[in-house]
């Protein structure tokens, strides 16, 4: 029987920033939505962006996390992290 190897995480520079302005309760819910997605980077509830073949968007109450998979090298890069809706802004 195989076992799942677990996904290796990177956070990005700028998710990075965006988790050190997060709240102490919200840092709390979104890290822990991150290391799950090394044991499960499509959990339920995750969308595909429209147009990009691999990245991810998953809600943590009223923040959104966008993240890429890289199932070859079996990675996980957290992009973004921010207030639903600035997430999408530059």
């Amino acid at each position: 029987m195989t076992h799942d190897v677990a996904y290796r995480l990177f956070v990005k520079r700028g998710a990075e920033r965006d988790l050190r302005r997060l709240s102490p309760d919200v840092f709390r819910r979104v890290n822990a939505a991150i290391l799950s997605l090394a044991q499960n980077p499509r959990p339920s509830g995750v969308q595909q962006l429209v147009g990009d073949l691999t990245s991810w968007r998953i809600r943590v109450g009223d923040y959104r996390m966008l993240y890429q998979i890289d199932d070859d090298a079996r990675e996980v890069i957290v992009v973004r992290v921010w207030y639903r809706r600035d997430v999408y802004r530059p």
